[in-house]
Order: structure tokens, then C-alpha cells, then sequence
């Protein structure tokens, strides 16, 4: 794998003459850090306080700054590699974290990472779906307890609003395409910068009036050996789950001007935007474990360490909700474009695929529906519904999450595409490095992995 085929480098030096010149470019270093703010910011951030309490005051930040560390060591890789043959000249564009795989890595990595990718974002629709049950059913609880008191038994169960959530996810997942999802997009960022700001203010709040700073070096006790090391496991899974976006890299250096160099450009963005999260992050962990310690609630915004006030608390939860709604449909019109297409190029002559219904509602236009689309969309909505019912588990899933995709993500692709590009030579100094740090990371995500799962088994066998 040291090298680019030949007839594939032909065909894609043939795609960049034809259609490359079409595409306008404006995009500079402060664009390109909104984007990866837009792809980083969100639902992560909830379990960072609990994570924290795992690891104590030591590790915690700590391991904040090594995973955020790593990313940018990645992303600065990923960068290097937009541009083929050259970093800076080209003229191969890589356009696509899939495309990037399939020039360095080859079909095979291609076709393997093309199932990680939608496993991925499936997995995220489980996520996002089990995230604003649990959202929805804390706004209930807020009033209640605001309108009883703190000890009224106010509980509610999450399965019917994830079905909610669902049933509404059925209608939006009929959205033609990605690119009418561009309302959506700036919704769902405002809504997380507007969720994360209130969570790091009431996390202040509840220390000021707490008058002391909770917590310890090792974080919540355990009498159970096994028991805490798989908690601190799941953590760096959370940790993990909150950071990288190396699956959207490329399309941000893709709307990147030159000059600059748009490998330099984008170092600078990563730079810039991965410090500014990772301080926004070091600031919702610290706060929520100082203002807790060892009874930090995964979720800061669900677990009630907060009752009042109970309108900001309920605020932020919507928000939260709203936030997943966008986020559930920019991830998954990825999904549904790409086994779509598949189905399409695989059974050209299905007659199911291009058979296609209209209906009217009263005051709104005619809208056309593909049946095989309708089908899908549908099934895969539900699915993503029933498999977030059956686990309910908020940090452990996205542990899992986090863990099992950090390393051949952010990693384990970066090095190896890097290492094509720069035609680094085996078992020299630069390639035994790179090796340290893909080993490291594969360390890491083992380790995550194995602390969630065994979180989720427990969580469901009790």
C-alpha cells in the first residue's frame, strides 16, 4: 500500500479536468472553522461531566487534551492529503473521505470503510433517537418537580417519546436529499451552541452556590476493581465519541480558496477550532464534575443535578431535541444517498426502485415520493427507533460508538493515507512515529470498547 494504481490515477486526472473548473472555492480559515465547530459540537458534550467523574481531577482533563490532541495530529495528516500527488498543487482533488480512501488505501479499504461509515451514522441515529427520549421526558419531569417539589415521584418512562421522536423522523427522512438539508444544518448549530452555553452557566451556578469545588484525584470510589476500570474504559469511550470529524475533513478543505495552500489553510482551521472546543469542553466537564463530583448524572441536563430554573432547564433540553432532530437527518440523508445509489447502479432494470406515488394536502404542492425510498427510509427509521428502546443506556452507547470508530477514523486512515502521500519509507524514524501513534490510538479504542460493551451488557442484564 505504498503507492496510487496507475489506471485509477488516470481516471481521476481525466474528473478533474472535466469538471473541476466548475466548482467555485471562496472558503477561508474562519469558514472552515465554523464548519468543524458545526460538526463537532453536539450531543458529545452531554456525557463529558460524567467522564470526568470517572478519571477524577487528574486524568480528566488530561484526557481531554490527549484526545483532542490526537485529532489534531490526525486532521493535520488528513490535510496533507487533500491535494495528490502534491499537498499544494494537486491536481488531484480528494473530495470525500471515501474518495481519499479509495486513491490512497485502495478498493478494499474503500469498500470496508464505506460499511464503518454507515454502521456509523446508524449507529449516531440510535444515539440521537435514545438522546431526545430521554430530553423529552426530563422536560416533564422539570415541571413536575417544579410544581410539587424536588421529592414527588415524578417519573416517566422514555420509550414513548423515542417512538415520537421516531413517527416524526419517518415523515422528515422523506426529505428528497442532503442538499435541501441546508436549513437544518444552521438549526441544529445554533441549537447545540445554545444547550452547550447553558449547561457550562448552570454548571457555574451550582459551584458558586455550592460554595466548594467537589470531586477528587481518582474520581468516584469503587470497592470493585473491575468495576472502576471498566467505568474509566467507558469514559475514554465518551471522550472518544465527543472529538473527531474526520469524516467531514475533506468536503471542508473541498470549499477552501487558493492561495494560500489549502493544506495550510485547513492546519490553521483545525488549529484554531479543535483549541477553541477543547476549552468549551474542559470548561462543561470541569464545572459539572466541580459542581457534583461523585454524583455527576451522565447527562447534566437529564440527570437533575439541576431543578432550577426550571423554564432554562426545559429550555435546554428542547433545544437538545431540536439539535437531534437536524443532526438525525444531516448524518442520515448521507446514508440514504449512498445505499440508494447502490440499489440503483446494482438493479438498474427494478421496476420497485422507479416506481414513484403523488398525493396533495390541502394549501401545500404536490409532492412526489419514490416507493423503494419510502420503504427504506421508513424501515431504517424504525429500526433505529426499536434498537434505541432495547437500549436505553446513554453513556455506554456512545462509548461504543466513540471507541469502536475513533481508531480506523481518526487514526489508522490519516496514517496510512499520509504515509502513501509522503512515500514515507519503511522503518525509518518518521514511519516508526506514525506507527507509535496509530498503535496508541488502536490502544485507546480497545480499551473504550471494552469498558462499554461491558457497561451496556451489565446496564441491560439488571
Amino acid at each position: 500500500m505504498g503507492e496510487v494504481d496507475a489506471d485509477l490515477y488516470s481516471s481521476l486526472i481525466r474528473s478533474v479536468d472535466s469538471s473541476d473548473d466548475l466548482i467555485k472555492r471562496t472558503g477561508t480559515t474562519w469558514t472552515a472553522v465554523a464548519h468543524i465547530l458545526t460538526g463537532v459540537a453536539g450531543v458529545g458534550v452531554l456525557s463529558l461531566a460524567w467522564s470526568m467523574a470517572q478519571v477524577g481531577w487528574i486524568l480528566g482533563p488530561l484526557c481531554i487534551i490527549i484526545f483532542a490532541a490526537i485529532t489534531l495530529l490526525s486532521s493535520c495528516l488528513m490535510a496533507e492529503c487533500y491535494s495528490h500527488p502534491d499537498p499544494e498543487a494537486g491536481p488531484i482533488r480528494n473530495r470525500s473521505f471515501m474518495e481519499a480512501t479509495k486513491l490512497y488505501l485502495g478498493n478494499k479499504h474503500h469498500a470496508i470503510f464505506g460499511v464503518f461509515v454507515q454502521f456509523n451514522i446508524f449507529g449516531l441515529a440510535v444515539v440521537f433517537t435514545s438522546t431526545a427520549g430521554s430530553s423529552l421526558r426530563a422536560i416533564l419531569q422539570s415541571n413536575c418537580y417544579h410544581k410539587y417539589g424536588h421529592d414527588a415521584p415524578c417519573q416517566y418512562g422514555d420509550n414513548w417519546y423515542m417512538m415520537l421522536f421516531g413517527f416524526v423522523h419517518i415523515f422528515l427522512s422523506q426529505i428528497p436529499n442532503f442538499h435541501s438539508t441546508r436549513w437544518i444544518s444552521i438549526m441544529a448549530l445554533v441549537m447545540s451552541l445554545c444547550f452547550s452555553f447553558i449547561g457550562v452557566g448552570l454548571g457555574l451556578a451550582k459551584v458558586i452556590e455550592n460554595g466548594t469545588v467537589k470531586g477528587s484525584i481518582t474520581g468516584v470510589p469503587s470497592s470493585n476493581s473491575a468495576k472502576k476500570t471498566f467505568e474509566v474504559f467507558t469514559a475514554l469511550g465518551d471522550i472518544a465519541f465527543a472529538y473527531p470529524f474526520a469524516i467531514i475533513l475533506f468536503e471542508i478543505e473541498d470549499t477552501l480558496k487558493s492561495p494560500p495552500p489549502v493544506n495550510k489553510t485547513m492546519n490553521a482551521a483545525c488549529t484554531i477550532a479543535l483549541s477553541i472546543i477543547t476549552f468549551f469542553f474542559l470548561c462543561y466537564g470541569c464545572l459539572g464534575y466541580a459542581a457534583f463530583g461523585d454524583s455527576t448524572p451522565e447527562n447534566l441536563l437529564t440527570g437533575f443535578g439541576f431543578y432550577e430554573p426550571y423554564w432554562l432547564v426545559d429550555f435546554a433540553n428542547a433545544c437538545v431535541v431540536i439539535y437531534l432532530m437536524g443532526a438525525y437527518q444531516i448524518y442520515s440523508q448521507a446514508c440514504f444517498s449512498t445505499v440508494e445509489r447502490w440499489f440503483r447502479e446494482r438493479f438498474p432494470d427494478s421496476r420497485f426502485l422507479d416506481k414513484s406515488f403523488s398525493f396533495k394536502f390541502p394549501l401545500l404542492p404536490t409532492i412526489q415520493m419514490n416507493l423503494f425510498q419510502a420503504c427504506f427510509r421508513t424501515l431504517y427509521v424504525a429500526t433505529a427507533t426499536l434498537l434505541a428502546i432495547t437500549f436505553p443506556y446513554f453513556t455506554s452507547v456512545i462509548g461504543v460508538l466513540g471507541a469502536v470508530f475513533f481508531w480506523p477514523f481518526a487514526v489508522y486512515a490519516p496514517v496510512q493515507m499520509y504515509i502513501v502521500q509522503k512515500s514515507v519509507r519503511a522503518w525509518s524514524r518518521e514511519w516508526i512515529l506514525l506507527m507509535a501513534f496509530s498503535s496508541v490510538g488502536l490502544v485507546l479504542t480497545v480499551m473504550g470498547t471494552i469498558g462499554s460493551l461491558e457497561e451496556l451488557v451489565r446496564a441491560k442484564l439488571s
